[in-house]
């Protein structure tokens, strides 16, 4: 009797389906997807979505730098009803607002390299921007103590991240012998050949202007047209004339400082960006208690140490 039973209890759970494991659809929207910038968060996220497991990684974003065309996309994954929300904010007045519906429709949010301090976001995962703008300032006054005229590139006017880097480089150089440009900064919206385009325009507007520093690295993302600029203006340069410092150091950024392209780049963590969004989501989840900010570094990098970065 215990064997038949045995059997028939056996026989039951063989025929019941397994208990799955909850999948939880983590969305990662970048800024602009046609920024090399974000693809390596994305491979931050998707990379770390498959090592935990019961984590999908979804990215997706709008093309280009379009505010509205972000809170858009966000309010179609508010509609689907996923599980969390990881944001580079490209507005903050427009996100806050898509951040507090898919607040109230229940889905957590936490923002990442671009924050929304004041919105319903659970959480900041990223650089301290107003640090990376005194790096970025500190590293052109160690190149050039001596001083001159420089101007700033940076992307979006309405992007809180990217006005606290001009913060920082200004209050940097505050004090120093170097003296900002009228017109700076310019903004690209994260359009690389605008940004390359810029450049051009701010040295022929300030022939004797000594130093350009790119707020984020949008210049270098158009490699061929940031090339045929700094050829053009090779000769001063090599005098120590005319200084590059640009932020961010992805591969090609450092390929590019490797071979005389930039005189220094401050780089921020993308990778680790998108990995610590699937983490502090699925901690959220769980019910488990995050800090409201994450800080992931910086790394300056200069002719001297570019090699090992490359490796």
């Amino acid at each position: 009797m215990k064997k038949i039973l045995l059997a028939t209890v056996i026989a039951a759970m063989m025929a019941s389906p397994a208990i799955a494991e909850t999948k939880y659809r983590f969305v990662i929207v970048p800024k602009a997807m046609n920024n090399p910038f974000f693809d390596v968060a994305r491979d931050g996220c998707l990379k770390h979505a498959k090592e935990l497991g019961n984590v999908e990684c979804i990215y997706k974003g709008p093309i280009e730098h379009e505010p509205a065309t972000q809170a858009q996309i966000i309010q179609d994954f508010v509609t689907q009803k996923v599980d969390g929300l990881a944001i580079s904010v490209a507005d903050v007045a427009a996100m806050t607002k898509s951040i507090e519906a898919a607040s109230a429709a229940g889905i957590p949010v936490v923002t990442f390299d671009a924050d929304a301090p004041g919105s319903k976001r659970i959480a900041y995962i990223g650089t301290n921007n107003k640090d990376f703008g005194l790096a970025l300032g500190k590293q052109l006054l160690q190149l050039r103590p001596e001083g001159g005229k420089y101007a700033m590139i940076s992307g979006g006017p309405g992007a809180k991240n990217l006005a606290e880097r001009v913060d920082g480089v200004r209050e940097a150089l505050k004090g120093s012998k170097w003296a900002e440009v009228s017109g700076s900064p310019t903004f690209c919206n994260d359009d690389s050949a605008l940004a390359v385009q810029q450049m051009s325009d701010l040295r022929t507007a300030t022939p004797d202007l000594a130093a350009i520093v790119p707020i984020g690295g949008w210049p270098m993302f158009a490699p061929e047209g940031y090339k045929a600029f700094v050829n053009k203006n090779k000769k001063d340069i090599d005098a120590g004339k005319f200084t590059l410092v640009v932020a961010d150091t992805l591969k090609m950024q450092l390929e590019l400082l490797r071979d005389g392209y930039s005189n220094a780049l401050t780089g921020q963590r993308p990778f680790e960006m998108g990995e610590k969004a699937m983490d502090v989501l699925l901690a959220i989840k769980k019910g488990e208690k995050v800090p409201e900010i994450i800080y992931t570094g910086l790394d300056l990098v200069t002719k001297a140490n570019v090699d090992q970065l490359l490796k």
